[in-house]
């Protein structure tokens, strides 16, 4: 059975994108991304919501379109050579290959995605993550704490449901960012 990992990157207090959407202040170094390579490597597929696929499928043709840095270059591969699947009842048709929209988030097509799985699974966005952490599909998170405050947003995390954590892991960088790896505690 595969792991259902929540990653995500958000400011030090707590938010994936500031009060006027915006999330520049978070883009990683090449450190930073470095890292995240070899976490994405395993990865099988990405559950997305609407908005955060929307920003990821940049990767599916970055390559063509600007210069990359080793990093990006390697990420785009990662990205590109893993399934996508895309919450949204707005979004008419996929723009990535390896890629199929679901009108809605069903936890138990989850459980039997988890079950028949050889690989791990992310789940990316808030919103769909607050989605499959309410429904006990979550196993880890793994959060990057950049080294800002912006005062308000989105938060990373629901707000108002308690989720016991386990400290798996935590690395610092030298630009500032920290990670924390996460296991949920059994309910």
């Amino acid at each position: 059975m595969s792991r259902l990992i929540y990653s995500a990157i958000s400011s030090l207090d707590g938010y994936i994108e500031d009060s006027d959407g915006r999330f520049d202040w978070c883009a990683p170094d090449e450190e930073v991304l470095s890292f995240i390579n070899e976490l994405e490597r395993p990865i099988g597929t990405y559950l997305y919501g609407r908005r955060l696929y929307e920003t990821m499928v940049f990767w599916e043709t970055a390559d063509a379109t600007r210069d990359l840095s080793d990093g990006e270059e390697e990420f785009g591969a990662i990205w590109r050579a893993a399934d996508k699947v895309v919450y949204s009842t707005t979004l008419a048709a996929p723009s990535s290959d390896r890629t199929r929209v679901e009108r809605a988030f069903d936890p138990d097509a989850v459980r039997r995605l988890k079950e028949a799985s050889p690989t791990d699974i992310t789940v990316g966005g808030a919103d769909l993550a607050r989605h499959a952490l309410a429904a006990a599909l979550v196993d880890e998170c793994q959060l990057f704490l950049s080294p800002v405050v912006v005062g308000g947003g989105k938060p990373a995390l629901p707000s108002h449901e308690r989720i016991a954590l386990e400290l798996v892991d935590e690395r610092r960088f030298s630009g500032g960012v920290v990670y924390l790896h996460y296991r949920l505690a059994p309910h």
